[in-house]
């Protein structure tokens, strides 16, 4: 590596970060509640400790990758020194959603409701990954024709590795294969909030479908999941609503009455409350308004 280590790519149109590459031998960086606008890839080379990431808590080991879409809430807590490499991209600059065919990692890495944000980096990947970290800060360090395209080509390395591996590792897989009755019952459940969460708003609704009392659905749900099914419902109402806000221009009256609120300003308070900012302010920051070029 060489001897800076920040670099960041700032969008001329607006002054905002658009690509960023860092690394880090402390906590300092992510020991507070973070919200920010822009995709984040922070990969744990040597520590250990606590995940916070949105209404649920994860232990991390060395050697772990954390993926966070914008405006998603997390916070990394360790009483070790943590070092590692972090990468920051607003989605002016990647859009993951406009991308997916190419790297698929929008609903692995990112917008997950149902496994934890943490990809463990076996070392085989750990040496992709790190040749592609080498070759971000030479580009960075050494600007040249074709910046923006090379570096894209070089995220996109790095989002299809992790991807592959996260899928690989997905707990959803490994409890299916234990074989008792609760794993099969979370995927009936996950194909139902697929299915039915722009109409289903209330747990109770799933504990019907499912033929389980709520009590009991609540227990299986915080046990595999490590939160509630409330939650899940809202976050996954709250990632399709960005959606929307990210790639089109639907107002956010459409928006609302498309996921079952026939009250926009219900909706609107709904999301501001789970995401932090209003569907405007995502919109302006994040969405069709600035991404759509």
């Amino acid at each position: 590596m060489l001897n800076q280590s920040s670099f960041t790519l700032v969008n001329p149109q607006n002054g905002n970060l658009a690509f960023k590459l860092f690394s880090f031998e402390d906590n300092f960086a992510f020991d507070h509640l973070q919200r920010n606008n822009y995709y984040s890839l922070i990969w744990i080379k040597e520590g250990s400790g606590k995940l916070r990431a949105d209404f649920a808590e994860y232990d991390f080991i060395s050697n772990s990758l954390c993926a966070f879409a914008p405006y998603q809430p997390f916070m990394v807590q360790s009483d070790k020194q943590l070092k590692g490499v972090a990468i920051n991209f607003h989605p002016d600059f990647f859009c993951i959603i406009k991308h997916h065919n190419e790297v698929a990692c929008n609903g692995v890495l990112f917008n997950n409701v149902y496994d934890p944000p943490i990809t463990l980096i076996d070392t085989s990947a750990s040496q992709t990954l790190q040749m592609v970290v080498d070759q971000m800060t030479i580009e960075m360090q050494n600007p040249a024709l074709a910046q923006y395209e090379l570096l894209v080509s070089y995220l996109k390395i790095f989002l299809i590795t992790a991807s592959r591996l996260k899928t690989e590792q997905q707990p959803s897989n490994k409890v299916l294969a234990e074989g008792d009755k609760e794993p099969f019952i979370l995927q009936i459940l996950k194909d139902i909030i697929e299915r039915d969460y722009k109409t289903k708003h209330s747990p109770s609704d799933y504990a019907n479908t499912l033929n389980i009392s709520p009590k009991a659905l609540a227990k299986i749900t915080k046990k595999h999941f490590n939160r509630t099914l409330s939650e899940m419902i809202s976050e996954r109402i709250i990632i399709e609503a960005k959606r929307e806000l990210y790639l089109t221009n639907k107002t956010v009256k459409e928006i609302a009455w498309q996921l079952g609120y026939e009250d926009e300003y219900y909706f609107s308070r709904f999301f501001k409350t789970n995401a932090d900012v209003s569907p405007q302010l995502y919109r302006e920051t994040v969405g069709f308004n600035r991404g759509a070029s």
